[in-house]
């Protein structure tokens, strides 16, 4: 057809001829035109039944999306649409008035109440409550849930996926280590990978930020940060379903170590900077009144800077997965021959990018903490100092 009416057009367009190029790109562009008109033009059967169906696979997917990013009283690998879950349970360890270990099977993917020793349990939002015998959740006017909550000490995913980590890193740094030892400071193997990574931390993160004399006492601390924010990073990225760095508890706890071993470390100029941050440059007299708002924003400062660790890791996984799981479901979306495979490239683009967002996040932490480390335990040669100031 589109030969045709190039046929019945050619005649009257002579520099159509002259240059089959504009004949292809004319071609081209119409081809173009039809296909996305195609690609939109409703189809017959569109109706109110086919838009609740987009409402719902739009539902569906926040929840596989609040699923993904919580964490969860079981292992599940895959699910169906029909509520099948195929994984494996965990143990769920609860003290009230007790200790209390059962499976996490009982609760049937959140479905039934579990009663032991008397007591009604729940799961409602990825947390276990005290309920009744019918698994009643109450709430107040501001909609949060006033149950009580027993201590909580379960297994969970994230934990699963921590150990998992844990014990795959000291498999990796013991190979790493017999390897050195067998040929005489060469790795080989894995070790060959994880060597100049090893390296890199040493020479350009610690060394520059902490010191030549005091970067040993904190690169077990440095190397291990590293890769197990590395690897639980990487791990978040296959079909598993786990966001251990995108929970705030585990980024909690990381900041939390940086913040304690900051100040127990600490050498007194760094106590003597954070109450007497001006020093000797004027009489403490004068000083009073400008101390009186120092050393609140300095002492707030000890504060705030593992809190800006803690955000910056778990705000930057969980978005990371917001974005992915998005565009996943874009695909199901778009039922069209064209949205699709534009939401499977954007998904792939966006693959690679999180592929380098897992080293970036793992190397800012690191970097920052050995930054605070540096502050720290950082000493001045004052005897030095008064010499050169006389």
């Amino acid at each position: 057809m589109y030969l045709k009416t190039y046929a019945n057009f050619a005649p009257q367009k002579n520099w159509l001829i002259i240059n089959p190029m504009r004949q292809l790109i004319t071609l081209c562009f119409i081809l173009i035109f039809q296909v996305f008109s195609f690609a939109s033009k409703p189809t017959e059967d569109v109706s109110t039944e086919n838009l609740d169906r987009k409402e719902l696979m739009k539902r569906e997917i926040k929840e596989v999306i609040s699923h993904h990013l919580v964490d969860s009283y079981d292992f599940t690998i895959l699910s169906d649409k029909e509520g099948h879950h195929y994984g494996f349970p965990l143990p769920v360890i609860l003290f009230d008035n007790g200790l209390k270990i059962f499976s996490s099977s009982e609760f049937h993917h959140g479905e039934k109440v579990v009663e032991k020793g008397g007591q009604y349990y729940a799961i409602y939002h990825g947390k276990i409550y005290k309920t009744d015998a019918q698994g009643t959740i109450h709430h107040n006017e501001k909609h949060i849930v006033t149950n009580e909550r027993p201590l909580d000490l379960s297994i969970t995913k994230n934990v699963v996926m921590i150990i998992i980590t844990g014990l795959l890193m000291l498999w990796l740094f013991a190979s790493l280590a017999k390897s050195y030892a067998k040929n005489n400071g060469v790795p080989k193997g894995f070790g060959r990978f994880f060597e100049p990574l090893v390296m890199y931390i040493k020479d350009e993160i610690a060394i520059p930020n902490i010191g030549e004399k005091r970067y040993k006492l904190y690169m077990p601390y440095l190397l291990t940060v590293f890769f197990f924010i590395w690897i639980l990073n990487m791990f978040g990225l296959t079909p598993l379903g786990v966001n251990v760095t995108g929970n705030i508890a585990v980024t909690f706890g990381l900041a939390i170590l940086t913040f304690l071993i900051t100040n127990f470390t600490g050498k007194k100029d760094y106590w003597k900077h954070l109450f007497d941050p001006l020093g000797d440059s004027m009489p403490w007299i004068a000083k009073i009144p400008l101390y009186i708002i120092l050393i609140p924003i300095e002492i707030l400062g000890v504060f705030i800077k593992p809190f800006s660790l803690l955000i910056r890791l778990y705000a930057n996984m969980s978005a990371g997965h917001v974005v992915l799981m998005s565009l996943i479901g874009l695909i199901f979306i778009f039922q069209s021959w064209v949205g699709g495979p534009m939401s499977f490239a954007l998904t792939f683009v966006i693959v690679l990018i999180k592929v380098m967002v897992c080293l970036l996040q793992a190397y800012i932490f690191t970097m920052l903490s050995a930054l605070y480390f540096g502050m720290a335990s950082e000493e001045h040669d004052h005897g030095h100092e008064h010499e050169t100031a006389h």
